[in-house]
């Protein structure tokens, strides 16, 4: 089973820069998108099937040469704002949100269950200049690591995916010095990404590369991307019991679109 995690930055901005065509050839059974900035009602039919909310006689998101791809968008209340949402293959068992409408009101989570494997498709909040929305943040994660340990002592294994906003350890940017004090390395995020990658939940790309300069996203000023001057902050995360059963787990860095790029994960 492959899963692919992207932030998109926008699905209506991206869907012109080749999103469908880069979908229907990436070879994933699972797309996991975030930071949508739209509600359906607002999309073309290409990016829409039946199951989509609000939208149920939509159209098939569909390839001639393969199984169709079903969508389940959350989105904000707030117009073009945060939202994520799930393409799959094949047709969960069912999908939910957090289920907190204090996050759920910003489409923050879609969760997708296929048996006993939950996927989650998440796009955590930014903690903003100066730490504005830390405490918020930090409420977040607090909320996604209760939920997915209630989910591992049902019996459920998850996959984490998404776009964590948080920069874990200095190999994980390109100018960690220079970002101690800045949204998405301050120490309160590293320490809860020190907690929950240490009670029962392991980041896979680390388990496959330990390299520096590997990077999800990049600003758009001063050429980042063409410099590699970037931030690891899309992640995929499993419950530790699970481990074994990850065969790989990559960053996509070719492909663009976005400021960040995809990262793949590879279940057995």
């Amino acid at each position: 089973m492959k899963i692919v995690s992207w932030n998109v930055n926008g699905i209506r901005a991206v869907e012109k820069k080749d999103f469908i065509p880069w979908i229907l050839g990436c070879g994933a059974d699972v797309v996991c998108i975030q930071e949508t900035k739209a509600n359906p009602g607002q999309l073309s039919p290409s990016l829409l099937s039946p199951g989509s909310e609000d939208d149920d006689d939509a159209p098939l998101f569909s390839d001639e040469k393969g199984p169709s791809y079903k969508s389940w968008f959350s989105s904000a209340k707030k117009p073009g704002y945060s939202g994520t949402a799930i393409y799959s293959k094949t047709e969960p068992d069912r999908v939910e949100t957090l289920g907190n409408p204090l996050f759920d009101d910003e489409g923050r989570v879609t969760i997708a269950y296929f048996g006993k494997l939950a996927v989650i498709s998440a796009y955590f909040p930014n903690s903003q200049g100066v730490g504005l929305r830390l405490p918020y943040k930090l409420d977040f994660c607090a909320a996604i690591y209760e939920k997915c340990t209630s989910l591992v002592n049902d019996g459920y294994n998850i996959a984490l995916g998404g776009d964590y906003n948080i920069a874990h350890k200095p190999i994980d940017l390109a100018h960690p010095k220079a970002n101690e004090g800045n949204a998405g390395y301050l120490p309160e995020e590293r320490a809860w990404m020190d907690f929950f990658t240490s009670h029962g939940f392991t980041d896979t790309f680390r388990r496959f590369c330990r390299e520096p300069a590997q990077y999800t996203w990049w600003s758009y000023r001063m050429h980042a991307r063409e410099k590699n001057v970037g931030w690891r902050i899309d992640y995929w995360c499993v419950n530790d019991s699970f481990l074994s059963h990850v065969k790989d787990s990559r960053i996509l860095s070719d492909v663009t679109g976005s400021d960040h790029c995809p990262i793949l994960l590879e279940l057995d």
